[in-house]
């Protein structure tokens, strides 16, 4: 496992920092979580599955446990204490809340010069809004990604998934193995600091096009990626499920609108985005009307096309593509874990998770042998011998 021998010390919670320590678990890090007396929130969030809600498990997977009170002068030098062993903490509390609790950057570097220390907050540690609390949607909304996000009302629209949050756990991801390679160098450790703000509008690189050529917004529905091509849009089935076009170059757009009889189109297409492709669009529209979402997943697959069924969460789940690959996996419960996308050509390279409950439960005694730990249902409780 590349990331064996690495120890990691976790005081995030929700999705950004557990996201990001997930992965190097997955890898092979030793990763100890710190919780609060109250636990990470997101043991109660979403769908109980066994011991645990599925979003907790699915971004703690592997990960020792221990709760601190860090308000306490003990457990606070304790946790002093796992750092000093520590390669790289982890810390999701807003601005400045981690130096006042004695736990901050300076004061873990006083005792480990050599640790990787990275913060993950809303807007980073500086500027006018440092103080200011938000979640993911608040970020995806001032981003300017919501505004071109929009329903067939033209709104904008909730996305399904917390783009911020991922963003900038794998930013932080980022940034951490490679404060990581420059210690093996020169024995220097780093202060990280990940704004999700910075990272949703790091996301956005390929939309800014009308924003910073022109200093205008864009009319989401005539640009290229978000409705204004028609190789490029979501399109309804006669059973009500939806297909999607999703390739702009020539060969794809010649490909299909050869097989479907309609090369007389193909020019309107090669012209870019905007309204003049409203008759490829109204003609698709139409076609795909015709017949359901499996006659065009068929159809579409013999063709040399860039398409994508509207899938379910439990179809994605069960998809072939995904077990040739090994993304879904089983633990001996029989419960589902989505593996790390992370691949490598050696098969040993690959992180293979650690789904059992064992790992999230395990003690962290022999690591440090001045604590042990026992369960107390949902969370860790330690006490000093």
């Amino acid at each position: 496992m590349k990331l064996s021998g690495i120890r990691v010390i976790d005081l995030s919670s929700f999705l950004p920092g557990p996201y990001l320590t997930a992965a190097m678990a997955d890898h092979g890090a030793e990763v100890i979580k710190v919780e609060a007396p109250s636990g990470d929130p997101g043991r109660h969030i979403g769908k109980p599955d066994g011991d645990h809600t599925v979003f907790f498990r699915n971004v703690n997977r592997g990960k020792k446990s221990i709760v601190l009170d860090l308000k306490q002068d003990g457990d606070r030098e304790t946790l002093l204490k796992l750092c000093e062993a520590a390669d790289v903490v982890i810390e999701s509390f807003r601005p400045g809340v981690a130096a006042r609790l004695g736990v901050g950057y300076d004061q873990i570097k006083a005792r480990n010069s050599g640790v990787v220390y990275c913060s993950i907050s809303a807007f980073g540690q500086e500027g006018p809004y440092v103080r200011r609390p938000a979640h993911d949607i608040a970020l995806e909304a001032m981003s300017g990604s919501l505004g071109i996000t929009l329903g067939s009302d033209d709104a904008p629209a909730i996305p399904g998934i917390p783009a911020a949050d991922i963003l900038s756990g794998l930013q932080g991801l980022s940034a951490v193995l490679m404060a990581l390679l420059r210690r093996k160098d020169t024995g220097v450790g780093d202060y990280i600091d990940i704004s999700m703000y910075d990272s949703m509008v790091s996301g956005c690189v390929n939309v800014l096009g009308p924003a910073m050529a022109e200093n205008r917004q864009q009319i989401a529905k005539h640009e290229r990626t978000t409705g204004g091509a028609a190789f490029y849009r979501i399109y309804r089935t006669s059973d009500d499920r939806y297909v999607t076009l999703a390739g702009q170059e020539e060969k794809f757009i010649r490909n299909l609108l050869d097989a479907v009889g309609r090369s007389d189109l193909i020019d309107l297409c090669l012209q870019g985005p905007g309204p003049h492709q409203a008759p490829v669009v109204a003609f698709f529209t139409g076609m795909f009307r015709e017949k359901p979402l499996a006659h065009w997943n068929e159809f579409l697959s013999n063709l040399d096309v860039c398409f994508g069924p509207v899938q379910t969460f439990p179809e994605m789940l069960a998809d072939p593509q995904l077990k040739a690959r090994g993304m879904v996996v089983t633990d001996n419960n029989g419960r589902k874990h989505i593996a790390s996308a992370i691949r490598s050509f050696l098969a040993a390279a690959r992180g293979s998770p650690d789904c059992s409950a064992r790992a999230l439960n395990s003690r962290i005694r022999r690591k440090v042998p001045s604590w042990t730990c026992s369960w107390l249902g949902s969370v860790w409780k330690s006490s000093q011998r």
